[in-house]
């Protein structure tokens, strides 16, 4: 079965977007739908500063088709204030309740974790235990010290994903497969067709069966998200010929 590449951008409701991705007038509360008509799937932010309502979230479910797919990122209270600890048990609970609006529109969430939390093994085995059985959790470490066969086993053992972050300001840590499928976020402030066929490369030398890619989100973010699926459908039909 070929790899599923699903790509898009942190984030899509941005004024500074219009006349370059958006026309130059359009409603706000038109954006995702045009969004959705180029893309398929969003990588929603705003969700880490606060939780959204479930009626806002039933509006985007409603917005996009069918085969969209929404990647929300965890709530800080969750990963920056309780630091995975059990005290967030009650906000993670209430996270998938309202990701529950959603139905198969919800995509995979993300836990990213702040750059001074170093690694704690028997933490991360306990939050893993309080996640629903159909969790599609993405753990995004910032601090060295995660990345070792201990924690990626961790995860394994309870499908996890380990997200890979290409930052302006670290190193990008191994593309580890810990699920079959994978989650990549792209925050270069430039990527150049070369850039992108290598990190396609990378991509099929795994065994993911769909992988997320989200562009940071700069007015170049769909951009690059179009370029790397065209390039992705191109290779996909010389490879066939």
């Amino acid at each position: 079965m070929p790899l599923r590449i699903l790509a898009g951008a942190s984030g899509y409701s941005f004024k500074e977007w219009k006349g370059a991705f958006y026309p130059q007038v359009i409603r706000p509360e038109a954006m995702l739908a045009y969004y959705a008509e180029r893309l398929h799937t969003v990588e929603i932010n705003s969700s880490f500063y606060a939780l959204p309502k479930a009626e806002i979230v039933a509006r985007w479910a409603a917005s996009v088709p069918e085969d969209f797919r929404f990647s929300i990122k965890a709530p800080q209270a969750i990963t920056h204030r309780a630091r995975l600890k059990d005290t967030a048990a009650d906000e993670l609970a209430q996270l998938y309740r309202v990701l529950e609006v959603l139905g198969d529109k919800r995509g995979p969430v993300l836990f990213q974790l702040p750059p001074t939390m170093k690694k704690d093994l028997p933490r991360l085995r306990g939050f893993l235990q309080l996640l629903p059985a159909d969790h599609r959790a993405v753990f995004e470490f910032r601090h060295d010290s995660w990345f070792d066969d201990e924690v990626y086993a961790c995860l394994r053992d309870c499908a996890a994903v380990l997200c890979l972050s290409e930052r302006e300001d670290a190193s990008a840590p191994p593309l580890v497969q810990t699920a079959d499928w994978g989650y990549v976020r792209l925050r270069l402030e430039a990527y150049g067709e070369s850039d992108l066929a290598e990190w396609l490369q990378r991509f099929r030398a795994t065994h993911w069966n769909t992988v997320h890619v989200y562009f940071q989100h700069n007015v170049t973010a769909p951009g690059y998200a179009a370029d790397l699926l065209r390039l992705a459908a191109k290779k996909r039909s010389k490879a066939e010929t």
